[in-house]
């Protein structure tokens, strides 16, 4: 027989963690080189809206599949070339550490204005400009007048993207995973398991894939199989602050009637000593006081386990169902 001291916080805690929606994980896939392979672009673009695309600007079928996506309410980036340390041929108007700031700008501005509707922007290739802080500043600094976010590809370690974002306020985010280094549809699922891992004990991760056939493949036999726990998003999804379930003002009411009282009181003079006080443009957090943080014994409860152990969120649900149906709390329920 296991006893159980049961305290008003840790009622109002179980009935809470009852009424709590679970929030499934986010998964945002994007899938760069766009603009240059019509047969494998127009399969992506029949993979749900959810799947985000990146366009190279000077591409020769990069507007056509911008104007297609956006009227999927698909999310598009430009898929901006950036100088990579190895040796290899470039796109036009690869982005480099020793171009000046107008420079760079020119060429991001000629660059949105060949992808409309662009919300943001990640690398092709890129490693050694992404590795210069100076010339991520150029970058973050053109697109802080733009409005556009920037999803760092990480072809590097030691990738400045984040620090010159911080710079020049620009909203960034991070790829997690890549899903097609190795061209198999049997690496490419391996790879978006991992992504789905990566979601579950991050809450999110950002996928990164190519419009290889095998990619196309593997994701048109993957996405529709997707676990019921992670929800597939667009990439700009990302970058909103996550809801913050409130709790119900009325539906949980644990407080004995002088307690509601003395609350209410403290509501009304708390109100009347906010209006004598000069309006800020940000709100301090209020600091509660050390006697409000020591909960309140109500009652004890006995319940019996049995000898299955329960972890997690069935030991709370075992335990909230006990004090529920015990009748000496039940009247602290209302």
């Amino acid at each position: 027989m296991l006893k159980h001291v049961t305290s008003r916080s840790l009622i109002g805690l179980s009935l809470l963690m009852m009424c709590l929606p679970v929030s499934a994980a986010k998964l945002a896939i994007v899938i760069d080189d766009f603009g240059y392979r019509s047969k494998e672009d127009n399969q992506i673009l029949a993979l749900p809206a959810a799947v985000s695309i990146a366009i190279l600007p000077n591409s020769p079928h990069g507007r056509e599949v911008a104007e297609k996506a956006h009227q999927q309410g698909r999310d598009i980036l430009i898929h901006m070339p950036m100088k990579p340390l190895s040796k290899q041929p470039l796109e036009k108007d690869t982005l480099a550490p020793s171009m000046s700031a107008e420079e760079i700008d020119r060429i991001i501005k000629n660059a949105i204005n060949r992808v409309p509707y662009a919300k943001g922007m990640n690398n092709h290739m890129g490693s050694e400009m992404t590795s210069s802080l100076s010339g991520m500043q150029n970058v973050m600094r053109s697109l802080s007048q733009s409005n556009l976010f920037f999803l760092d590809s990480v072809t590097i370690g030691n990738t400045q993207a984040g620090n010159a974002a911080n710079e020049y306020g620009v909203a960034t985010l991070r790829r997690n995973i890549f899903i097609d280094n190795h061209q198999s549809e049997e690496e490419t699922r391996t790879q978006l398991n991992k992504a789905v891992a990566y979601a579950r004990k991050h809450g999110s991760a950002v996928a990164i894939g190519h419009p290889h056939p095998s990619t196309v493949r593997a994701l048109q036999r993957y996405l529709p199989q997707l676990p019921s726990d992670i929800e597939l998003v667009a990439i700009s999804s990302l970058l909103s602050p996550q809801t913050v379930t409130k709790q119900p003002a009325t539906s949980l009411r644990m407080l004995s009637e002088e307690a509601q009282k003395a609350t209410e009181s403290s509501k009304v003079e708390h109100s009347a000593k906010k209006e004598e006080q000069p309006q800020h443009s940000s709100e301090a957090a209020i600091e509660p006081k050390k006697d409000d943080l020591i909960p309140e014994k109500l009652g004890e409860c006995e319940f019996e386990i049995s000898n299955t152990k329960l972890q997690g969120i069935d030991l709370m649900m075992f335990v909230v169902e006990k004090i529920y149906n015990d009748e000496t709390l039940r009247q602290y329920i209302k």
